[in-house]
């Protein structure tokens, strides 16, 4: 099964994870718009990157897991906004391509690997701890949204079959 983990967001990632282990990640495409070149998440360029990686598997054999996102204290309007549009390009993207797709809350897959109330970096180090064959990839400080879609990716495979 290919289970595809999405940290939700302009500079979120996207990790494609085949029976426990990571086969990519990427960082979340992007593109500018309007005259101030504001950053947004590029639906089309989403669309492509997924369906290439999908091509010869069958969609039964696929889930989607985006992390479910909410409005958080000490964000600003337009920044909330922007995060909740890209969310709703990913799942909008999903349900166009009738991909099987399921939501996870960020309390739900922290707790899950003891990464309630630590530093946003804290996920990159137990990314690094459970897949140490892949901390070449999570080298930099700034690869803690790879390592969260990582996480969330590997949350749904070790607990699906719970669900």
């Amino acid at each position: 099964m290919l289970i595809i983990g999405i940290d939700p967001g302009i500079s979120g990632s996207i990790c494609f994870f085949k029976d426990g282990v990571i086969v990519d990640v990427l960082e979340m495409p992007t593109m500018t718009e309007g005259k101030k070149n504001k950053k947004q998440v590029n639906g089309s360029q989403i669309f492509n990157e997924i369906s290439e990686r999908i091509k010869s598997i069958d969609k039964k054999d696929i889930k989607v897991i985006i992390e479910q996102v909410s409005a958080m204290p000490g964000q600003g309007v337009t920044s909330m906004f922007n995060f909740g549009q890209s969310f709703g390009i990913l799942k909008g993207l999903c349900s166009a391509m009738q991909l099987p797709t399921y939501f996870v809350r960020p309390a739900r897959w922290k707790k899950y690997y003891n990464l309630i109330n630590s530093e946003k970096d804290a996920s990159r180090t137990r990314a690094i701890e459970i897949f140490p064959y892949f901390s070449s990839n999570l080298s930099k400080k700034k690869d803690s949204n790879k390592a969260d879609a990582i996480l969330i990716a590997s949350f749904f495979h070790e607990t699906y079959k719970n669900e």
